[in-house]
């Protein structure tokens, strides 16, 4: 083989006008693979904090004593969420890295000069100040969400737009599908508070209607009788924490009393205890005689004086 001849080919090769686009092709094949690389390792890296993480059984901690002690265990057993939310910003911003790299090599490639864009980088932030101030503060906020745990994937939270599950945080916006289905799409700069419903423990509470003259302190024994039940029944280790309390009289109508019942429950398993709770409460006050009023309504014919009785 004629080494000297290789050389010219690759010289001649390099003058040709495929030149250019080959490399700028291989700069948008390394940017995807890079992509690619990326999203592989953040999802490692997420597999393997998700997989360190001890599976906390909610058995031991029911009828816990001390409830600050029982709020920063749970809290701390959030590494699941953190390290997805962690994972979605980290991917997120590897993207935007690498694709604004490869751009600015594509310009050089192209013959742009972008010494100028980089020294005139100042002027660009006082642009991207006045002109693009939504999208720095919906990065902004969606970073420090994530940095100080407001949320986490798959928190059921209220951000004041939707209540539902969140499945994504993003940069510039976090992705939440609400108890209908319905998916939603809020912008992290216009998140002015966040009521997160998955951090540590949460009520259930339920009211029920009964008889205005039903006696209140058999209806406390009756419902603080059936919330030790469900308390020493295995099968809803993973919904409540506490034994169901009859909490008081919430309200007193014409018709009816109102009382109310209120359990400590797991993070996302207060709709989940709020049925329960009615059905177990409701066969515990039927048992007892103890029933919700029936609406009546009297109707009232009115005759003319041209009828006959």
């Amino acid at each position: 083989m004629n080494w000297d001849s290789v050389v010219d080919w690759l010289d001649a090769f390099q003058a040709g006008p495929w030149d250019t686009p080959i490399r700028i092709a291989l700069i948008a094949i390394i940017a995807i693979i890079a992509s690619k690389l990326s999203t592989v390792a953040i999802n490692k890296m997420v597999r393997r904090a998700t997989n360190k993480n001890e599976k906390l059984n909610i058995a031991d901690l029911r009828n816990a004593t001390d409830t600050e002690e029982l709020s920063e265990e749970l809290l701390e057993n959030r590494i699941t969420q953190r390290a997805h939310a962690l994972g979605s910003l980290a991917h997120s911003g590897a993207v935007i890295l690498i694709w604004s790299v490869a751009i600015m090599m594509i310009m050089t490639e192209l013959g742009l000069n972008i010494g100028p864009l980089l020294a005139s980088a100042g002027v660009l932030g006082v642009v991207i100040g006045f002109g693009a101030q939504t999208l720095v503060a919906d990065y902004l906020a969606g970073i420090s969400m994530t940095l100080e745990d407001q949320l986490g994937i798959g928190d059921v939270v209220d951000c004041g737009v939707v209540l539902g599950t969140v499945e994504e945080v993003a940069l510039r916006y976090t992705r939440i599908r609400d108890f209908y289905g319905v998916v939603w799409y809020v912008r992290n700069g216009t998140i002015s508070y966040i009521a997160n419903q998955s951090q540590g423990w949460t009520y259930a509470l339920v009211d029920l209607a009964l008889d205005y003259n039903a006696d209140l302190e058999k209806v406390r024994t009756v419902i603080d009788g059936e919330g030790q039940r469900i308390a020493k029944d295995a099968s809803y280790d993973a919904v409540f924490m506490d034994p169901p309390v009859y909490a008081g009289v919430e309200e007193a109508r014409g018709d009816a009393i109102v009382v109310r019942v209120m359990a400590k429950v797991v993070p996302d398993q207060q709709f989940v205890a709020a049925r329960l709770l009615r059905e177990r409460i409701k066969g515990a006050l039927d048992a007892a005689g103890l029933h919700i009023p029936l609406t009546q309504i009297q109707i009232v014919e009115e005759r003319s004086n041209n009828d006959t009785p």
